[in-house]
């Protein structure tokens, strides 16, 4: 009997069009395990958190929750402003545990990784996305990935030119990929 893929929902933390971390997202989906299938999902429709909102949700609002309902894994993609996750992330994040008593990310297994054009990497942001899954209940593997100095990283193509990295990414995902499958049994 064939295994059933993990879906994985990938998530970059950009509204920027040619954004580095786009480009290693989409990149995650072109080295995808053969037992996964990996969906992005676009933030840009999501509005700021308004509790006001709770009531009548927003569609992209509930679009969004339903596709991490259908997950069974996360992946956040992150750039750093202000050593720190951005402000269209944290929203997503936000949203995605509102209204009180209907986290969507409650129990989900998580991995980071994130690209900057500066030395180090999204190192600070990714060490704040980790506090935020302590109060939504999810669960990060424990590794990450940094790619530094991301403007010498990818072609014109956006696609990564370093095998390194590449590796990096395979053994994020299946470590992702191993960790979903243990928490299920």
């Amino acid at each position: 009997m064939e295994e059933k893929k993990i879906r994985i929902l990938g998530i970059a933390g950009s509204l920027r069009k040619d954004s580095y971390n786009k480009m290693l997202l989409k990149e995650v989906v072109r080295l995808a395990a053969p037992d996964s299938a990996i969906d992005i999902f676009d933030i840009k429709k999501i509005p700021l958190y308004n509790q006001d909102l709770e009531e009548n949700l927003p569609q992209a609002v509930i679009n969004l929750k339903k596709r991490i309902r259908e997950s069974d894994a996360i992946l956040f993609v992150t750039p750093e402003y202000n050593y720190s996750i951005p402000g269209v992330l944290k929203n997503v994040i936000d949203w995605g545990s509102r209204p009180y008593g209907d986290n969507t990310w409650d129990k989900k297994p998580v991995a980071i990784m994130g690209a900057s054009v500066g030395g180090f990497g999204t190192i600070r942001a990714q060490a704040h996305l980790r506090q935020t899954f302590l109060f939504t209940n999810m669960f990060p593997i424990n590794a990450e990935l940094y790619v530094s100095k991301a403007n010498e990283k990818f072609d014109s193509s956006g696609h990564l030119i370093e095998d390194e990295i590449r590796a990096k990414i395979i053994s994020l995902i299946q470590s992702l990929i191993d960790w979903t499958k243990k928490l299920k049994d």
